[in-house]
């Protein structure tokens, strides 16, 4: 059973993302049915949900991964490939080896030719140019000649904001883009995607289990939870009814400091107990 928000009307002359009547699901077990979702260029849509949700099966789909089982998608006017250069993907923060040599700009040039051989002699300027100018953009020009797995955990992840968005996306995908990182750099790296679809008119969706740290830049909230679904602004979605609802438990959601806390089943809203704890009033 899924369960759309009544409020969700959004009309657009042009979207970035389009799912009708989308269906996931892997043997008799149903990540989301009937997802029926349009993402406008410049909108920041944040993706909620426990562990085993379908947050990042839902990107997997929207970067051609992953097929959906019923309904359509469009991703930038075209089918989900994995070569677009209309998206661009930031993983989640994970440390690299130490002993990877790689510089960050060679690390963010894979972003405009990873998936292909050789550019020629004519393209090496531009793409010079176009690797130069993604590093400058996310503060990175000082680190950007150093091997990244001696970079710290920051300055890795601001690397690949650079390497997501130096194909000049119209979508950017974010799974997790803030795990791991301090508060600092947390807001740093949301900072750098948030300037990014303003001055671009980029869309950005971003998977996530903390919503708090990007709450004042989010348009709409996905919030994903055992096939069920709400979609609305945080304001429509994280409410005691509708969690209390979509988990099938007593949920208490409340406001401290224009923050977002969520009360009860701890282990179904968070990953690691240790991240954030929702639970908790600051």
């Amino acid at each position: 059973m899924t369960v759309d928000n009544p409020t969700d009307t959004t009309t657009t002359t042009s979207t970035a993302i389009s799912l009708r009547g989308a269906t996931l699901s892997y043997g008799d077990r149903v990540l989301w049915d009937g997802l029926d979702l349009d993402i406008a260029p410049g909108e920041f849509v944040a993706v909620l949900g426990p562990n085993g949700s379908g947050k990042t099966s839902l990107l997997r789909v929207l970067l051609g991964l992953q097929r959906l089982s019923a309904g359509t998608v469009e991703v930038a006017g075209a089918r989900p490939g994995r070569a677009s250069r209309s998206v661009g993907y930031i993983p989640q923060q994970r440390a690299l080896d130490p002993s990877l040599t790689v510089r960050g700009r060679d690390l963010v040039g894979l972003g405009l030719d990873g998936h292909r051989w050789g550019i020629g002699f004519g393209g090496m300027r531009d793409r010079r140019r176009r690797v130069t100018d993604a590093v400058a953009a996310v503060g990175a020009t000082d680190f950007a000649d150093r091997p990244v797995g001696l970079l710290s955990g920051g300055e890795q992840q601001r690397l690949r904001v650079a390497q997501a968005l130096v194909g000049d996306p119209a979508v950017l995908l974010c799974d997790e883009p803030l795990l791991s990182l301090d508060i600092a750099n947390q807001r740093a790296v949301s900072t750098l995607i948030d300037k990014r679809r303003r001055d671009a008119d980029t869309a950005v969706v971003f998977v996530t289990h903390e919503i708090n740290p990007v709450l004042p830049l989010v348009d709409r909230v996905l919030y994903l939870v055992d096939g069920r679904f709400r979609i609305g602004t945080p304001d429509e979605v994280m409410t005691s009814k509708n969690l209390s609802e979509l988990y099938r438990a007593a949920v208490e959601v409340i406001k401290v400091r224009g923050q977002i806390h969520v009360v009860g089943v701890h282990s179904g809203l968070c990953e690691d107990e240790s991240h954030h704890h929702l639970a908790e009033a600051e």
